[in-house]
């Protein structure tokens, strides 16, 4: 029975992981994930661990991947990748909590995207700058997005 419950959850992580890669990739053909300004469509997927803890692994796994594919250098692929699965364990954490479970993926990726666009690729522009357009995007991604999903998500909850 053990293994049952083992194969669900990979499942879940891998079936996360590649819904996460597939918007990224969505959002990047619009030039959307990446830069100054992102509005990843795949962070509103970091909702998912109040419904599954595969949800953590999954997103975490889901990012490095993108990140692999959408061209970011290892820095950001290791340390954007640490903003997620930062934000999807305290989301995991606050799961209880409506509004509040919103906030660990806006709060990580807010604090520590901004260093990887300013140290990592120079881009023009103060740390505090890329605070306000990464935060942006992320209360948009994570907050709005992710509520609506979340929302949907929680009426179908018994089919979850």
């Amino acid at each position: 029975m053990k293994t049952k419950g083992s194969v669900r959850f990979m499942a879940h992580a891998a079936v996360i992981a590649a819904l996460y890669v597939a918007l990224t990739l969505v959002a990047n053909a619009f030039g959307l994930s990446s830069g100054a300004v992102q509005l990843r469509l795949s962070e509103a997927l970091t909702i998912l661990p109040i419904f599954t803890p595969a949800a953590i692994p999954g997103l975490f796994i889901g990012c490095i991947l993108a990140n692999i594919l959408t061209g970011s250098i290892f820095i950001d692929v290791i340390f954007g990748s640490l903003a997620t699965l930062l934000g999807a364990i305290f989301t995991r954490i606050l799961c209880k909590h409506k509004i509040l479970c919103l906030l660990p993926p806006i709060i990580s990726n807010t604090l520590i995207i901004p260093y990887v666009l300013a140290y990592a690729y120079h881009f023009e522009g103060s740390v505090f700058y890329f605070m306000l357009t990464v935060g942006l995007g992320e209360i948009v991604s994570c907050g709005v997005l992710g509520y609506l999903l979340g929302a949907a998500l929680k009426k179908r909850m018994k089919n979850i």
